[in-house]
């Protein structure tokens, strides 16, 4: 129990609350914990965001710091302020960005700690920069307790950080299979005249970022265009998402010849629904930990074209429910799209194969009790 007899409290560190896979992961996680097992916090090291409206409970208190880029010895006494005032049982802190927030959690007494590794930083996608791991080494003893979104993660954190595998909990993500899942299209979503009879779509859902090389996606998009102009009369290419890339990837898009096959769909709040207009779905990032867009377009039953990176190969099993190829590879991506394009009943089969995985294996439900689990045991451990 907390303080008083209350029930212990996990306080959530993390960069800001905006829009990502990571901060998906973590309001699913307040949202389905039981209240009587444990209360939670979230601090944000910078700002909070949109994803904050997602939060069931208002009562869930959301701290923003607004710290600036940097590293000042002041704002390790912040944070320290910060979680003393929140009265934790644990931190957990996600990412690079947040590490360090393990030291001034070192200093609470009795405050159990939790580091989430959901990805490696977009200027270090292999984990090999040498200032990011000898941080990472550094802060290594602060830790309690490490969890990985992917086996991927997991093998990198105990062969080059040098975690004992008994600390490093691998967990897979969930997906909310309620909202995603099979269901008519309905093509008025689309911009008028956008989709028509026998219109075959290609789809992405990220971030415009350049992590997400969404430039590939579309690169490969217009040879097939080239290739087989039959194919090209009935293709359309939807991006669902925003950031940074967008104009320099609407440029490219009118450049390439495909601006009026393609639409930029924005963020958007029925990604479910715009999910269910898609053919194909396209993952074409650079890097990843766990894609939670690939467990949502399995559970739409779509099969999946991905890049071999990260955890992508733990979700897409090559001829069973997609296909994998390099990355940063434009005539590699459009060659998986032109087989599948040309094959409806191999679509089919994919899709059903992703959909019956996604069922079997990653329900929100189960991730959430096995971070319960953590939390328990290290409550239940007086040694860290």
């Amino acid at each position: 129990m907390g303080r008083g007899g209350e029930t212990p409290r996990v306080v959530h560190v993390i960069h800001s609350l905006g829009t990502g896979g990571l901060e998906n992961g973590l309001v699913n996680l307040v949202n389905r914990t039981p209240p009587e097992r444990y209360r939670h916090a979230i601090l944000c090291l910078t700002e909070s965001g949109s994803f904050e409206r997602r939060l069931s409970d208002p009562s869930v208190p959301v701290v923003a710091l607004r710290q600036a880029p940097g590293h000042r010895f002041g704002d390790y006494l912040e944070v320290w302020r910060a979680l003393r005032a929140l009265e934790p049982a644990i931190v957990h802190t996600r990412n690079l960005s947040a590490l360090e927030a393990q030291v001034p959690a070192f200093f609470l007494p009795g405050v159990k700690r939790v580091h989430g590794v959901h990805g490696r930083d977009v200027f270090d996608l292999e984990g090999k920069n040498r200032k990011y791991n000898l941080l990472r080494k550094a802060i290594r003893p602060f830790v309690g307790q490490y969890t990985t979104v992917s086996r991927d993660l997991r093998r990198w954190l105990i062969e080059v950080i040098g975690v004992p595998p008994e600390r490093v909990v691998q967990i897979y993500n969930g997906v909310d299979q309620e909202r995603f899942r099979p269901g008519p299209r309905r093509p008025q979503l689309a911009p008028p005249g956008f989709l028509g009879e026998g219109s075959l779509v290609v789809g992405t859902v990220g971030r415009l970022a350049a992590v997400k090389d969404q430039a590939t996606l579309l690169r490969a998009f217009a040879r097939l265009c080239e290739d087989d102009a039959g194919l090209a009369k009935r293709l359309r290419l939807v991006l669902v998402g925003d950031g940074p890339e967008r104009e320099p990837l609407e440029a490219l898009a009118a450049e390439l010849g495909i601006g009026e096959r393609t639409w930029f769909a924005g963020d958007r709040d029925e990604v479910a629904e715009l999910l269910r207009l898609f053919d194909l779905f396209v993952l074409p990032s650079l890097g990843e930990g766990i894609s939670n867009t690939i467990l949502e377009a399995m559970a739409t039953g779509l099969p999946v074209v991905a890049t071999e990176v990260g955890g992508n190969p733990e979700l897409v099993i090559p001829g069973e429910n997609g296909l994998l190829v390099p990355s940063a590879d434009a005539d590699a991506l459009a060659q998986a799209l032109r087989a599948l394009l040309r094959d409806v009943q191999q679509r089919r089969t994919m899709g059903e194969a992703s959909l019956a995985r996604v069922r079997r294996d990653f329900h929100w439900d189960r991730t959430v009790a096995r971070y319960l689990e953590v939390y328990d045991r290290l409550l239940q451990d007086g040694s860290q």
